[in-house]
């Protein structure tokens, strides 16, 4: 039996990430998110293997530069077309190569991936194994606790001994049961008990492997609670409709110097992106739709939003929109209320 190297130097504890979200964390939404945060490791909507084989590669694998560290999400079942996609992604200089356990959709279980991969764990063994092969950077793997009529406390130590034995670098666990049947994604983020202590309890049976946590977190406190025992901690739609939270991921969860935003070099940094987008045949609320939820809770924020969301989608608008929707918000007044993430359905 060979002996499987894991990638340790890369996923060095602890890890603050921003959780991959189909329709929303594509690379407008990281580019923004990365302004509010240097540290934070940031993911890709799920690109699913066949897409990447057959469709637009450009347009599903180009990212900036100023991304990184940047992980590619991939979904799907059969290890042949995941090994292509990962040799295809290479070019692409991807920090990190994930393979999603973990969405339940119906979208997502019709082509055979996602969570519905917990009942056949030999299949994502199998794809894990044939993925470290050709991979360059690391392998990891973003799963459920179970879902439907499995028993977590039985399933998942055999599951998570499986893809660690695989070679997998790192898994992160949405500490949630996936119902396949019966509940829309939004409400598999909400309906089934979390179960943070399973989660606990895998970390502390496999201490030498690092185990990320996600599901129900809502804010840095929460998330710096779980780092006490998990290697890593993994926001979705908290970071997103509160993005200013990411200024602080930095200072709190990697002990860097604590700083004041520059908020001025933020907005710049936004319309300088947002006139390359335009400028290559995107539009602007392309980019802004993602800025939305900054500022929550600040004096402003609401006439913030509302430059955004209105006045960013009439046709030939400039990008210095940007700059009339910070100098709504009182930013040095700091903000009034702690406001909870809301919105739009999310795969998380």
């Amino acid at each position: 039996m060979s002996v499987v190297k894991h990638n340790s130097s890369y996923f060095k504890a602890p890890v603050f990430a921003v959780a991959p979200m189909i329709d929303w964390t594509d690379r407008h939404c990281r580019f923004f998110h990365r302004q509010l945060s240097s540290r934070a490791l940031l993911y890709t909507e799920m690109a699913v293997a066949d897409a990447i084989l057959h469709g637009p590669r450009d347009k599903l694998l180009s990212f900036n530069r100023e991304e990184h560290p940047v992980a590619l999400q991939l979904g799907g079942s059969d290890p042949g077309k995941l090994v292509e996609a990962v040799k295809i992604a290479s070019d692409y200089g991807y920090d990190e190569i994930n393979l999603n356990v973990g969405c339940p959709s119906d979208r997502v279980q019709s082509g055979t991936f996602g969570a519905c991969l917990m009942q056949t764990p030999e299949v994502v063994e199998a794809c894990v194994s044939a993925m470290k092969k050709v991979a360059t950077v690391p392998v990891t793997v973003k799963c459920r606790i179970g879902v439907d009529e499995q028993e977590p406390e039985a399933v998942l130590p055999d599951f998570l001994a499986r893809i660690i034995g695989a070679g997998a670098d790192a898994i992160w666990i949405h500490a949630r049961k996936a119902w396949l049947k019966g509940l829309s994604p939004k409400e598999n983020r909400e309906i089934p008990p979390l179960d943070y202590e399973l989660v606990y309890r895998m970390k502390r049976e496999n201490p030498g492997v690092f185990l990320g946590i996600n599901g129900g977190i809502a804010d840095l406190d929460q998330a710096v609670e779980h780092l006490a025992v998990m290697d890593g901690v993994m926001l979705g739609r908290a970071s997103y409709h509160n993005a200013t939270l990411l200024t602080e991921v930095d200072a709190r969860i990697y002990r860097e110097p604590a700083k004041p935003v520059d908020w001025d070099r933020v907005c710049d940094a936004m319309i300088a992106y947002a006139e390359r987008v335009i400028a290559s045949g995107g539009r602007l609320n392309h980019v802004t739709r993602h800025m939305v939820g900054l500022f929550q809770g600040y004096a402003g924020a609401r006439r913030y939003r509302q430059i955004l969301s209105s006045e960013a989608t009439k046709p030939g608008v400039s990008p210095q929109l940007i700059a009339e929707a910070f100098a709504a918000v009182d930013i040095a007044g700091g903000p009034k209320t702690q406001m909870a993430a809301s919105g739009p359905a999310a795969a998380e």
